[in-house]
């Protein structure tokens, strides 16, 4: 071995050391393996004699290449096609046997940054086929889920995760080697001691670093401005709101924009728990939530009390309307937008007596939406948020060039990270607006503005599909939809009008929200003979962010099934939520006590990593001892009534209790027409000709004035399965 320089292995982390057999030789799997990862590995494994596995005819970075040579390593070169795989096993099986590694070393594969594996799931198949005893290794970088606002390091870290041994045929699988390094990469992630650090003050590094650069416009009025002077109004606000109450939360009543964003950043300042209520809930909901969260004090503006008076107001005294107190601030807020300026981020904190840490504290709390139930109350930590803007945001890899639209509510989980929490961390441009619904003025922002990321639900997104012209949208470099299935027919005509495409993600409240995304493939690449990873697959709902764990059990029984099978989700993560509020009931039937989160959501992970969902187990019905998916039903009905291109949706399937069967299916629609039974009928053949079966046929079908949808643009269950009822 030569005198090259060794790696300093004290900035090295080994979790499950243990794992890796100390006599019996193995084939070592591991997810990335640059070069200096590869010195590293070498000095750490010390004298252990090792071959290692190229594959043939793929490109090996000079620097690899010169590593591999200096180190004086032992190789050997494959070709990942069946056929070579008996011939190879028989080469390395004697070297197993004499305990020797054998380490595959990936190749130069392009991706997308802090993709959890770098390595082709061909190259990863054809290596589990040698049935040799194999270990599963992660690899990973702290740097590339790096905040902006953390420092930058001399040296930077690296983690080294070792998998449990897959030996037997069952578990030398794709599905089995991805389970396992999901979980490694969760461990791994959950290393990093940014993820200690509290929500408040990520916000004043944030605008302590992007402050003078960056800028919030309000759409309604068009007023612009800079995050320092946000920073400033927020910053006043927030000793004005801890005078006037001792109680833990505070909520906030207010949609989109930038009295919106000063009250939230405020209330984290005055370290309080804000609770962005959802004004478009029923009286009940919003009360049960008024009433959960313990608030006495409620921030929101004149002009919105007025629009929003059916809003079960408290009495005037524990209402705090900003436009009437920030004009009265004045002088404080010009007095904190000098010492923001010229206090460093630490020492502002403990002026304003903000903890650096925050980890598992409480940091806000969020209702569901009660799509199908009553709303829960959704405790987020500080850990929680600040994960998943590091998860999402090392994916999306946005500059300050870039801007987002905020414009859904943000008593949505989505609206919440993503357009408040977000832009002011990583320094991204944000417009508001208030409302998701006037695409119009929307597009007018977007254009003006030079907007590059547009979040929506589908149903949102049908807006832009009329009056909205092509060139209006030129500058979305990103249209990601959530919330609801996106429809084949949206994207399409999406795509077709705007030569823009739409990506699906996935998220629930109780994860932060965002678990997954799809996103462009890596660009000019396809002449190019580097092997690339592919970062969108249209109908699933994207790859998991970096840090998260998926796993898949049987919807009843609750045994584990591989993650190729159809079956109930679950996660594990930095970004799953602790529990409900007060209410450990709830808690335990969806969390385990090792912090596996049950999402009610059933769904596969295909070779290459992207999640599909078949649908919500509560949007299925248990007829005759099978499972009927709703939305593969009414998929099925939007095609053959022609229904895929309408601006709103026009039907629903629901189940309902069945004395004889257990459930009956039921339509829902709003479409006109004369005899219900008649046209059920005919409903009833058409889909037979489709080769739907007839367990999946609704039984009953019911004209109603309007499908009952959420804010949010999900349907609302719950209002459905009570219309069907009646």
């Amino acid at each position: 071995m030569s005198a090259s320089k060794a790696p300093d292995l004290r900035h090295l982390t080994v979790l499950h050391s243990d794992r890796l057999p100390s006599s019996q030789g193995v084939l070592l799997l591991p997810n990335r393996l640059p070069t200096a990862d590869l010195h590293t590995l070498t000095q750490w494994l010390g004298d252990r004699p090792a071959t290692f596995l190229i594959e043939k005819n793929l490109p090996i970075a000079p620097d690899l290449q010169a590593l591999l040579a200096d180190l004086g390593l032992n190789q050997l070169e494959f070709t990942p096609e069946p056929k070579t795989a008996p011939k190879l096993a028989a080469i390395l099986q004697p070297l197993i046997s004499a305990g020797h590694l054998i380490i595959h070393l990936p190749t130069c594969t392009a991706t997308l940054n802090a993709a959890v594996t770098t390595v082709l799931s061909t190259t990863s198949e054809f290596l589990l086929s040698l049935g040799l005893p194999s270990l599963p290794v992660c690899v990973h970088h702290p740097r590339d889920t790096r905040l902006s606002i953390a420092q930058a390091l001399s040296t930077e870290p690296t983690v080294f995760a070792f998998g449990p041994l897959l030996q037997s045929p069952t578990e030398l699988t794709l599905p089995a080697l991805q389970e396992s390094l999901f979980l490694l990469a969760s461990e791994s992630f959950m290393t990093s001691p940014e993820l200690e650090i509290s929500l408040p003050y990520a916000l004043i590094k944030g605008f302590k670093k992007h402050g003078t650069k960056t800028n919030v416009l309000d759409g309604k009025d068009e007023r612009l401005l800079p995050f320092n002077k946000v920073f400033a109004a927020a910053i006043a606000l927030s000793r004005f709101i801890q005078k006037e109450t001792q109680k833990d939360r505070v909520c906030i009543v207010l949609p989109p924009g930038i009295g919106g964003l000063i009250s939230n950043v405020a209330v984290l300042l005055a370290g309080k728990i804000p609770v962005n209520l959802n004004f478009t809930a029923s009286h009940t909901a919003i009360l049960s939530a008024m009433k959960q969260s313990g608030a006495d004090r409620y921030l929101s503006a004149d002009i919105f009390v007025r629009k929003m008076q059916a809003f079960p107001w408290p009495p005037s005294r524990q209402l705090i309307l900003i436009e009437r107190v920030l004009p009265s601030l004045k002088s404080q807020i010009t007095k904190w937008f000098l010492l923001a300026k010229i206090l460093p981020a630490s020492l502002l904190a403990a002026v304003l007596g903000v903890a650096k840490k925050g980890g598992d504290r409480e940091a806000l709390l969020l209702f569901t939406s009660g799509s199908s139930g009553d709303p829960k109350g959704v405790v987020l930590t500080h850990r929680n948020v600040i994960a998943n803007v590091t998860q999402f945001g090392s994916r999306l890899s946005l500059s300050r060039n870039d801007a987002v639209l905020g414009c859904l509510p943000l008593f949505h989980s989505f609206g919440c990270t993503v357009t408040l929490w977000y832009p002011i961390i990583e320094g991204i441009r944000l417009v508001t607006y208030p409302s998701p619904l006037e695409t119009k003025r929307l597009a007018e922002l977007i254009e003006k503005y030079r907007v590059s990321l547009l979040v929506a639900t589908p149903t949102f997104l049908r807006g832009y599909l009329r009056g909205i012209n092509r060139e209006q949208l030129n500058s979305l470099s990103l249209v990601v939809t959530g919330a609801e299935k996106l429809p084949p027919s949206v994207a399409e005509a999406f795509q077709t009008k705007f030569s823009k495409k739409v990506l699906e993600g996935y998220g629930l409240t109780e994860t932060s929200p965002v678990t997954n995304v799809n996103l462009p493939d890596p660009v000019n690449l396809s002449d190019s003979p580097q092997p690339w990873l592919p970062a969108h697959r249209p109908g699933s709902v994207g790859q998991l962010m970096p840090g998260l764990a998926i796993r898949i059990t049987h919807p009843e029984s609750g045994t584990p099934l591989p993650l190729d099978q159809p079956g109930m989700i679950w996660f594990k993560g930095p970004n799953i939520f602790p529990g409900y509020l007060n209410d450990p009931a709830r808690s335990a039937q969806v969390l385990t006590s090792d912090g596996w989160f049950r999402t009610g959501d059933i769904g596969r992970v295909d070779a290459d990593g992207f999640l599909y969902i078949e649908g919500r187990l509560s949007r299925f019905s248990k007829i005759g001892g099978e499972m009927i998916p709703h939305e593969t039903v009414e998929e099925t009905l939007n095609r053959i009534l022609q229904l895929e291109n309408e601006d709103s949706r026009r039907i629903a399937v629901v189940g309902i209790p069945d004395a004889d069967r257990g459930e009956a299916l039921v339509l829902l629609t709003t479409l006109p027409g004369g005899s219900e039974q008649q046209e059920i009928t005919d409903i009833r053949y058409r889909l037979l000709e489709q080769g739907v079966p007839a367990l999946w046929i609704p039984k009953i079908m019911k004209r109603i004035p309007e499908i009952p949808l959420l804010a949010s643009g999900k349907l609302d269950v719950q209002s459905c399965v009570q219309l069907a009822k009646q």
